[in-house]
């Protein structure tokens, strides 16, 4: 039985004979049902007409990104350590050619994802490199469509992974939205993949939002949480989840701070 994926959003769902009545992740209200309506694929229709292509974004960083672009868009972060690489985020498609050069970089010893909106065909990846663990945070346990062993839920805001790298909840975005942080990225200047739990914007500051779609805010309360929570991490570096305007090259500690200023200021005026 196929794993059906919504066009929409890339989310994969458990194997069934049909597609499911309705994607849940477009249905909530942070997303959207296109005006076209509903409509699935599947990995090996995905796979005939998309291919992945490869970005060195700095020292021990590569984005991963599907051509044609696919869903919503993001790309995922291979993230190469001493002690094995991390994939940050996901992407609906994954075929031999990607698995092919993965390997050669070393493979992937764990996955972690920021949000739902990217959690795609992340049990598909998982697989592929001999069923590594998936961290997800423990407060958006409803949005896994396609439940499996390899889904590790973790609670409170930090979790270590791996020597210098750290899951950080800030929620926002969703509850149980995500960072990570690698201590040593960079060349040691430390470096913080912010999905679009922070969303890298065209000024070179980042944003916040409980809907990027339907434009819909988060509250000041929530942002100054955020910020309190992502205090003691160090960092000089940002990479968002969109190539193009996704990254902060230098002084992205100060950026976010800046930002978190800003967004409260504006958000609280009368």
């Amino acid at each position: 039985m196929p794993s059906f994926i919504c066009t929409a959003c890339g989310t994969q769902y458990s194997p069934s004979e049909a597609p499911p009545a309705a994607c849940m992740i477009c249905t909530d209200e942070r997303q959207f049902v296109p005006a076209s309506g509903q409509s699935w694929t599947t990995p090996e229709r995905l796979r005939a007409v998309h291919s992945n292509k490869f970005h060195r974004l700095t020292t021990g960083l590569m984005a991963i990104e599907t051509t044609p672009a696919f869903g919503i868009g993001q790309r995922a972060i291979l993230v190469r350590t001493p002690a094995g690489n991390v994939l940050w985020d996901c992407i609906a498609l994954i075929d031999d050619a990607t698995v092919d050069l993965l390997q050669g970089l070393g493979g992937i010893s764990a996955i972690a994802i920021s949000h739902p909106h990217y959690y795609t065909t992340m049990v598909e990846w998982s697989r592929a490199f001999a069923g590594v663990p998936i961290h997800l945070h423990a407060a958006d346990r409803q949005w896994v469509m396609r439940p499996d062993p390899a889904v590790q839920f973790w609670e409170g805001d930090t979790k270590p992974i791996a020597p210098g790298l750290t899951l950080v909840r800030l929620g926002g975005h969703f509850e149980g939205g995500t960072v990570l942080h690698w201590v040593d990225g960079d060349e040691g200047r430390g470096v913080l993949l912010s999905g679009d739990i922070l969303q890298v914007v065209p000024s070179g500051h980042v944003s916040f939002m409980w809907s990027y779609p339907n434009m819909i805010p988060l509250s000041a309360a929530v942002v100054r949480r955020m910020a309190e929570i992502l205090e003691p991490f160090a960092f000089d570096a940002v990479y968002g989840a969109f190539s193009g305007r996704g990254q902060i090259d230098a002084n992205g500690k100060q950026r976010v701070a800046a930002s978190v200023a800003r967004y409260i200021a504006k958000i609280s005026e009368s």
